[in-house]
């Protein structure tokens, strides 16, 4: 079912903020870099951390401001798994929410849960030689 945390994902309001202090202040290293996604690695260890612009979280925050009642959602934790469709039956049938469904990505199969808290809870079957690698891109794992 679930083989490792493959990936800490931070759902972040300003990326190049954030690239500054964990790349120049906690000296870890970008291992890929776009608009709307990074990703950091430290020099050992196969689990990354990812910085993804959610405009969700940019809208949560504004209105956070306005309101004490909005549940900020600004990690989510993500799961390599093997075998995502039995797995989805498989927790469906517990009364796992599913906040997004099972659906075919381009970097493989891919589904959001909740736990009891609403805490966001990624899973991915992702293809690779190495059923333990990291892929380079995990962009699409977050809510929009």
């Amino acid at each position: 079912m679930f083989r490792k945390i493959g990936m800490v994902i931070l759902l972040v309001s300003d990326v190049h903020k954030l690239i500054t202090f964990y790349r120049d202040v906690l000296g870890m290293k970008v291992r890929h870099e776009s608009d709307e996604w990074v990703e950091l690695s430290t020099k050992e260890g196969s689990t990354s951390l990812a910085l993804h612009l959610s405009q969700k979280v940019v809208k949560d925050l504004k209105q956070a401001e306005q309101t004490a009642d909005v549940k900020m959602r600004t990690v989510l934790l993500g799961f390599n798994v093997s075998d995502l469709g039995n797995v989805c039956k498989d927790l469906e049938s517990k009364g796992v929410r599913f906040y997004k469904r099972l659906t075919e990505e381009s970097f493989g199969k891919h589904a959001i849960i909740e736990d009891p808290e609403g805490n966001l809870i990624s899973m991915a079957e992702i293809e690779a030689e190495d059923a333990y690698k990291q892929i380079s891109y995990y962009h699409g794992f977050a809510p929009e």
